[in-house]
């Protein structure tokens, strides 16, 4: 398997995904804990943002409360073009 960089992933489409996770202590279900989860993941379905949230509620005792996320490519179309030459003065 392999495992491409975060360049790589980045020309392939992905972007930068940050969710925002309120959830629920085990023992105090009155009180709010937050985490902050980030990785390169694919708009509009968000795939390893699911996948993470699926572990979270088959393996850990915190249930969710909220999750509020944000996703911006970093590389787009327009800013990425392919040199074919290269000219060295001196």
């Amino acid at each position: 398997m392999k495992i491409a960089s975060d360049f790589e992933l980045q020309l392939a489409g992905y972007g930068l995904t940050t969710a925002h996770i309120l959830y629920r202590l085990p023992d105090f279900e009155s009180l709010l804990q937050t985490y902050v989860w980030q990785a390169y993941d694919l708009a509009p379905d968000f795939p390893e943002m699911h996948k993470f949230l699926d572990f979270w509620k088959e393996k850990l005792d915190g249930p969710l409360h909220s999750v509020r996320y944000a996703h911006r490519r970093l590389i787009g179309p327009n800013e990425w073009r392919q040199v074919s030459g290269e000219f060295t003065i001196h």
